[in-house]
């Protein structure tokens, strides 16, 4: 299983999961290392960052769902800052 997953959303699937209400997490541009103690699913909203996990680099940007398996070590690079609506499981 890919411990990041980067897919689109239409906006009845963004409406009914209720996406929108999810608390909203900022960032400016920056790098550092991370790890994920739950798994999280993230809708990004505006920016782009580079995730550099063991398998290699994820680019992320606006419009993005995005989801990071509980586990994953990783270096996020910000290059644009981040608006994003996250939960974590």
């Amino acid at each position: 299983m890919p411990q990041v997953t980067v897919t689109k959303l239409t906006e009845d699937v963004i409406s009914s999961r209720g996406i929108r209400n999810w608390p909203i997490w900022t960032k400016e541009v920056s790098r550092f290392d991370w790890e994920y103690s739950d798994r999280e699913e993230c809708l990004i909203l505006e920016g782009a960052v580079t995730i550099t996990t063991p398998d290699g680099d994820i680019d992320i940007h606006a419009g993005d769902f995005v989801t990071f398996e509980k586990g994953l070590k990783c270096v996020w690079n910000v290059t644009d800052p981040i608006r994003k609506h996250y939960n974590f499981s």
